[in-house]
């Protein structure tokens, strides 16, 4: 690695030692006598020594004025570690513990519109309003709610109410059709429905009274439709639902109600909230993570990783079903303003993004990697265009970010910014890899592993690797990681996903690289590898080749182990408009994969496509695809609603049939 190449952003000496970070090392010298040089070596202490960074984490973060516990780690074994027993937290009061009034807590935005504020006094009266109505309507402790909602205040305030009152959140976006939607939320049998009437999206609306309609119907436990009027004025009239068991409140009502916020006391293990797998695999694991576990997880991730403070204001491009939602909504544990945006990135145009980020005063921004690589394709100028000053750090995940693309944000979009790239998952719903506000940045390389991860690769038979790529494994229990999965009594699919190769450590499911600086690369989806002769190669390193082509908008790549023992390797590219995939671009797209990467990972055939599906959350669906082109029907790989461009999945099922047919 040639560092003066790839050195992108390093922090001023100033930012350093004002970082959240940098006040943490120097609590722990002052009041635990504990003296780190630089990041690695508190990273080091923070994995080795579980129980004293923990520890630290809670009394940091002022915990134990809120709560005593028994032991920090009573049972360190995966699964089923047990985090300070005898503690109690609600999420929802940690929530309420940093609020300052002199800044607002939320800032709303629909697509097109102007910014709408929401003072903490504010969101206390709506979440103490909507918590009395929840326990009027007979709501207890473990119960369910259920959200079909877009991001916005509806969203933040349901959840917070629910967790007021002990209650289990779950949520589902609305561009989530009806049977990706009740292939979820079956499963988590709520007994209240929060559903909005519709959302924005590029330009249009969308009434979605028709479909909260079928979800009542399909759910049967389901008591109570909170109805939400955001497009229209509705829930005050006809009933959404014909369905005579349900009774239908208007959201606007509920609000309004005089309440004192009361909070339930919860064991540090009370389940909190249910997230979603993508569903592109099978039925969607539902997975619950409890109260203590989030609110520790967060304050450390978001505090001492993500650098964020009281005065930020933390905006993430989501949909409410994508972890980064509640990896967002967890800002205001910091006393930060959350920045919620129902709309397009793309709208009014490409820098529809950064055109919100400086209406509302953005400091720091969150995107997925998608979009970051669409604005680079677009050859987009948003430095030049909008006014980003606001901006001090960018969070970036989804997936891997192209080189090219590393420098086109410092380039063209934010050139002072700190791009944090982070790694994590659903499963935690925090981050594995990231940022730190000590590290310099460099082009295609996570800064480091998170404090208390004890992250690292490990080859087959489980001895870790340094600088060479392996499974991407944590060897320590984190407070976040799941409590049990919804529907699975006895841990089976808990440990088919994550304990099944490394029993006792947790397998992540990603190819990463960790550097002797700690520096990390992840490759992709170990499950989607691509083995040539022996050979592996993350997909990540072909998409970075084939797309920095001009004629290539974008590209799926699958390692195929058929039955009759072949190896197969197709490469589909979606080509740009006007562009043929004849024998000229065929050969520069094998020249540049044979010159750049490996001669071994030159592609079978090469397929032009017209659309990748992806996840809701922009994942490329490699295992699906996969998986069809082995012989697995359609229906067996993918749930419906749960991806863009399904009908792509026909398509690769008809291409499998005539590739079986030429052998």
């Amino acid at each position: 690695m040639n560092t003066d190449i790839d050195l992108l952003w390093s922090p001023s000496r100033s930012a350093a030692e004002s970082s959240n970070i940098a006040g943490f090392m120097r609590w722990l010298s002052g009041v635990r006598g504990l003296s780190f040089s630089d990041y690695p070596e508190l990273w080091r202490w923070s994995t080795a020594d579980v129980p004293a960074f923990w520890s630290a984490v809670w009394e940091f973060y002022g915990l134990d004025a809120v709560s005593g516990y028994e032991e920090v780690l009573a049972d360190p074994s995966m699964p089923g570690a047990s985090w300070f027993p005898g503690a109690r937290l609600n999420f929802a009061e940690r929530c309420f513990a940093r609020a300052t009034p002199a800044r607002p807590a939320l800032i709303s935005v629909s697509e097109g519109g102007e910014p709408v504020e929401t003072s903490w006094e504010q969101l206390r009266r709506e979440v103490a309003a909507v918590a009395a109505s929840l326990r009027d309507l007979g709501v207890r402790p473990g119960d369910r709610i259920a959200g079909y909602l877009p991001n916005t205040s509806h969203a933040v305030v349901a959840l917070l109410a629910g967790a007021a009152v002990g209650a289990v959140w779950t949520v589902c976006s609305q561009d989530f059709g009806t049977s990706s939607v009740l292939a979820r939320l079956r499963q988590a049998r709520p007994t209240v429905l929060v559903a909005a009437d519709g959302y924005h999206y590029g330009g249009k609306e969308f009434d979605r009274r028709p479909v909260v309609a079928e979800l009542v119907d399909g759910l049967p436990t389901v008591r109570h439709l909170l109805a939400v009027d955001h497009l229209y004025t509705s829930s005050a009239g006809p009933s959404w639902s014909q369905r005579p068991t349900v009774e239908q409140h208007a959201w606007s009502e509920l609000v309004g109600v005089q309440a004192e916020l009361e909070f339930a006391d919860v064991p540090f293990d009370h389940p909190l909230w249910i997230l979603w797998s993508s569903g592109t695999t099978g039925v969607p694991k539902g997975i619950v993570q409890g109260h203590g576990g989030i609110v520790v997880e967060l304050l450390k991730a978001l505090g001492l990783g993500v650098d964020l403070r009281g005065d930020d204001r933390y905006f993430f491009h989501t949909s409410t079903s994508w972890m980064v939602w509640n990896f967002m909504v967890g800002g205001l544990l910091h006393g930060s303003t959350l920045v919620l945006y129902d709309g397009s990135p793309t709208c009014p145009d490409v820098n529809g993004v950064w055109r919100v980020a400086q209406q509302t005063g953005a400091t720091v921004v969150g995107v997925g990697a998608a979009y970051l690589v669409a604005l680079e394709k677009a050859d987009a100028h948003p430095a030049g265009e909008v006014d980003l000053s606001a901006v001090r750090s960018i969070l970036q995940t989804g997936s891997s970010l192209p080189g090219s693309t590393w420098r086109w944000v410092y380039d063209r979009l934010a050139p002072d910014a700190w791009l944090q790239s982070i790694c994590g998952g659903t499963d935690i719903c925090s981050v594995l890899a990231g940022g730190s506000a000590l590290l310099p940045v460099r082009a295609n390389r996570i800064q480091c592993p998170a404090l208390g991860v004890a992250l690292a690769a490990w080859d087959p038979s489980g001895q870790p690797l340094v600088g060479d790529q392996g499974e991407l494994v944590v060897t320590a229990p984190m407070p976040s990681m799941p409590l049990c999965f919804v529907g699975d009594p006895d841990n089976r699919r808990y440990l088919q996903s994550y304990f099944d190769v490394y029993p006792g450590v947790w397998r992540h499911g990603d190819w990463v690289t960790v550097d002797p600086d700690l520096s990390v690369v992840v490759a992709g989806r170990s499950d989607s590898t691509l083995n040539r002769m022996g050979v592996r190669m993350g997909s990540a390193d072909i998409y970075a080749v084939v797309e920095r082509l001009p004629q290539i908008s974008d590209s799926l790549v699958v390692g195929v182990e058929l039955r009759d023992g072949r190896y197969f390797m197709p490469l589909f590219v979606v080509l740009d408009e006007g562009t043929v995939l004849d024998d000229e671009l065929r050969n520069s797209i094998a020249t540049s994969i044979r010159q750049n990467i490996s001669p071994r990972h030159v592609p079978d055939v090469i397929v032009p496509i017209g659309a990748v599906p992806r996840t809701l959350t922009g994942k490329k669906l490699e295992v699906p695809v996969k998986r069809i082109l082995q012989g697995d029907r359609v229906a067996e790989v993918s749930a419906e609603g749960a991806i863009t461009h399904p009908e792509m999945l026909a398509w690769f099922a008809d291409f499998a049939t005539r590739q079986a047919s030429l052998t």
